[in-house]
C-alpha cells in the first residue's frame, strides 16, 4: 500500500464514513468497477502515526449496500480428506439476496437440496489493515504482521482492531465484506457484498504491537496470520502472552498459568495463502488495571 497516494488524511481520533467494494470489484449499484482481488478503499493517512506505534481502528458500524451477494459453491480442495476430492462437483459461484432491514441473507440459487435457505446477516470484514514494513507490496489474498485479508467473522461492527504502524501515516485501507461467512472461510469466500462503512482511528505512541490484535465486548484477542497453522497458532498465543505483560503487568510465568485455562482459540481462516488464527481471553479473567 506504500506506493498508492493517500485518498485523504485524518487525525487521530477522527471518525471517516466511506464505502467499500465487494471482493470480485462490484459497488454498491452491482457495477464492475474493478478487477477484483480483493479491492481496498484508501489508504488513509493518519497523521501522528510512526513507525514504533500502533493504530486503533473501532468499527463503528458497517452494513451491505445492495442487495445481491454471491458466494463460491464448493469447499477448498485442502481443507477435505485427498481421496475425496476427487468426487467434488465444478466449482461455480452462486447468489444470495440480501436483505439488510430484514436482517436476512436468503440463497437465491435454486441448483441445492437446500431450498430459500435463510441465514442471519452478520455483517464483516474480511481483508483491512495498515502498510507493511520494507515498502513491500503484499496480497490483498493474503495477511501477516500488517493485518490483511484474515476474514475473521469476528471483526464485526463494534469491535476495535489494532495495528503496529510500520510507515508514517499508517496507510489504513479497508474492503473484502461479508453479508455471513463460516469459520476458516473453507469455500473462500464469504457471502460477498459491498459495504458502506463508519469508522474512527486513534494512535497508540510507542506500543510493543507486533501481531494485529482485536476487542470487543466481552474479549481481548490476539491474531496471528502464518503457513502451516500452527506457526498461525504460535504467533497469537506470543502476542497474547506480550500484550497481557505490558497493559497487564503478568510475567511469563502469570500470563501461562492464567491462559493454559482460560486461552480461546478461533480458526478465522484456513483458505488463503496465509491462514489465521485468533488467540482470546474472555475478559472477566483479566487483571484489574
Amino acid at each position: 500500500m506504500g506506493s498508492h497516494e493517500p485518498v485523504l488524511r485524518i487525525a487521530d481520533g477522527d471518525t471517516v464514513v466511506t464505502t467499500t467494494i465487494d471482493a470480485s470489484g462490484r459497488d454498491a449499484s452491482d457495477t464492475q468497477i474493478h478487477q477484483g482481488g480483493n479491492g481496498q478503499t484508501g489508504p488513509f493517512y493518519v497523521e501522528g502515526a510512526e513507525p514504533g506505534d500502533a493504530l486503533a481502528v473501532r468499527l463503528d458500524s458497517f452494513a451491505p449496500n445492495r442487495r445481491r451477494g454471491w458466494s463460491a459453491s464448493v469447499i477448498a480442495e485442502r481443507i477435505l480428506d485427498p481421496e475425496f476430492v476427487r468426487d467434488l462437483p465444478a466449482r461455480k459461484t452462486i447468489d444470495w439476496d440480501v436483505d439488510v432491514e430484514a436482517g436476512t441473507v436468503t440463497l437465491a440459487d435454486a441448483d441445492t437440496a437446500l431450498g430459500r435457505l435463510v441465514l442471519p446477516l452478520e455483517p464483516m470484514l474480511g481483508c483491512f489493515g495498515v502498510a507493511p514494513a520494507g515498502g513491500q507490496a503484499i496480497s490483498t489474498a493474503t495477511s501477516a504482521y500488517h493485518g490483511g485479508n484474515m476474514d475473521y467473522r469476528g471483526h464485526r461492527p463494534g469491535v476495535t482492531v489494532i495495528f503496529p504502524v510500520a510507515v508514517p501515516g499508517a496507510l489504513f485501507h479497508l474492503g473484502d465484506g461479508h453479508a455471513v461467512q463460516g469459520d476458516g472461510e473453507i469455500v473462500g469466500t464469504g457471502v460477498e457484498i459491498s459495504m458502506d462503512v463508519q469508522f474512527t482511528v486513534s494512535v497508540i505512541k510507542q506500543s510493543n504491537i507486533v501481531w494485529p490484535r482485536t476487542i470487543d465486548d466481552d474479549y481481548i484477542m490476539a491474531l496471528g496470520n502464518a503457513r502451516p497453522l500452527d506457526e498461525a497458532l504460535q504467533a497469537a498465543t506470543t502476542e497474547l502472552v506480550r500484550w497481557l505483560s505490558a497493559d497487564y503487568g503478568l510475567d511469563t510465568r502469570s500470563a501461562s498459568t492464567l491462559l493454559g485455562q482460560t486461552i480461546e482459540y478461533d480458526i478465522a481462516n484456513v483458505f488463503d495463502p496465509a491462514y489465521t488464527v485468533v488467540a482470546k481471553l474472555n475478559k472477566r479473567w483479566l487483571p484489574a488495571r
